[in-house]
């Protein structure tokens, strides 16, 4: 089953980006799935299923909306060194 979401917006909103409809519409479905994946609410996976894609491409699309792939402090990442 999927639900879908209504937003509203001014008509002139896309034109005024330089996109279709339905260009603007896929742009904001992509922002809502990387805001929610940085806000960790979100997993890569699911954010990708919200934009219709695989993780991968997903999580190859972040840097596009300056959005790390791996949000690690330097702790984390010298213990991830350490067992690795």
């Amino acid at each position: 089953m999927s639900l879908q979401i209504q937003i509203n917006y001014p008509e002139t909103l896309p034109d005024a980006l330089q996109q279709t409809r339905e260009q603007f519409e896929q742009e904001a479905k992509w922002a809502m799935a990387v805001k929610l994946f940085e806000m960790k609410r979100l997993s890569s996976g699911m954010a990708a299923a919200l934009v219709d894609t695989d993780r991968v491409s997903f999580l190859l699309n972040l840097h596009h909306y300056g959005v790390a792939m791996i949000d690690l402090t330097e702790d984390q990442l010298v213990d991830d060194l350490e067992n690795a």
